[in-house]
């Protein structure tokens, strides 16, 4: 008879911890190692939940809060928080201690916030890393030699691992239940508990907030003005005439006080639109288009598709609030 194999996961607990990412991914391993047994799989997951230290507490605590001294972690994961992020230095010893773990060739995972522990180990200098889209900025500010990407729901270099939104945890389990115990496993996981298998991304939720705080008065005037308007003109001498600038200086200073060229910015304020009336009302594609500003349907699709990452039709089938036609 085969001697089961457990492979462990930890999960991170530190000041503001998301209670319920903890439990529930504790609860997903929980139903995955079911599922396997099912299977007469020989492999399980154990999950231990890893406390970090206080100043109060000594400079080389007990990190494993099953206070076991044989514990062999294959993974450890930064669940999100739903306070400020916390932003150690990388003197600290939380982030030592987190770059030990990765020189010993533990997997880490960080989810939403908990990507700004993952960042401060350092770890990610020149690599692609995501977060939740309202922290993405703060995130790109802290760190600047990490490549924010956080049109990405979960971004696998294998030897770590960074998911999105709050609720990413589902996909950063999941691809770990895929990884240890294999795709037949993570797939009755996932039906289980009814939620979507791992290939779901970020941008088919997050809402463009354009930069509004950069202090350039010209440009705020026409970033207001294409709100007001839906962008619906968005020529460069109609922009530069808003700005009171010479196009060429009103290019400069739009991507720099926005982060995007004009004609992006203008996109993604039209895209805005479109999901709107692609959610809440049974209008034709070809209609949204023209109503949002494109007169080559083709076009919009071909822009929908790659800032949303869906195609108008499969934007409205998964959110639309009514039935479409």
């Amino acid at each position: 008879m085969s001697q089961t194999k457990a492979i462990e996961i930890g999960l991170l607990l530190y000041p503001g911890v998301q209670q319920a990412a903890v439990l529930g991914l504790t609860d997903l391993f929980s139903v995955a190692n079911s599922i396997a047994a099912a299977y007469q799989q020989h492999t399980i997951l154990r999950v231990t939940h890893w406390q970090s230290p206080t100043p109060e507490q000594d400079p080389t605590p007990t990190w494993d809060a099953c206070t076991r001294n044989s514990c062999t972690l294959s993974a450890l994961i930064l669940p999100p928080t739903l306070s400020t992020p916390v932003v150690p230095d990388r003197s600290d010893r939380l982030t030592q201690w987190l770059r030990d773990r990765h020189a010993q060739g533990v997997v880490l995972g960080s989810i939403c916030a908990g990507a700004f522990l993952l960042g401060a180990t350092g770890l990610m200098a020149g690599r692609r890393m995501t977060t939740h889209w309202k922290y993405a900025e703060l995130l790109q500010q802290r760190f600047p030699d990490i490549t924010v990407d956080a049109d990405r729901l979960i971004i696998d270099d294998g030897d770590i691992i960074s998911a999105g939104g709050l609720m990413s945890w589902t996909d950063l389990g999941l691809r770990l239940v895929d990884r240890l115990l294999g795709p037949t496993i993570m797939i009755h996981t996932a039906r289980m508990l009814l939620v979507d298998p791992p290939g779901r991304e970020q941008r088919y939720y997050s809402v463009f907030s354009p930069r509004l705080d950069h202090g350039d008065a010209a440009i705020l005037k026409v970033q207001h003005w294409l709100q007001a308007t839906q962008a619906k003109d968005i020529s460069l001498s109609a922009l530069a005439l808003q700005a009171s600038l010479e196009e060429r200086t009103f290019l400069r200073r739009f991507q720099k006080a926005t982060g995007m060229t004009s004609t992006e910015y203008c996109q993604r304020l039209r895209v805005g639109r479109a999901r709107e009336l692609l959610q809440f009302s049974t209008a034709p594609v070809d209609s949204v288009a023209w109503e949002v500003g494109y007169n080559d349907t083709g076009a919009f699709r071909k822009v929908f598709t790659r800032i949303v990452g869906l195609t108008p039709g499969e934007y409205r089938r998964r959110f639309s609030a009514g039935a479409a036609v």
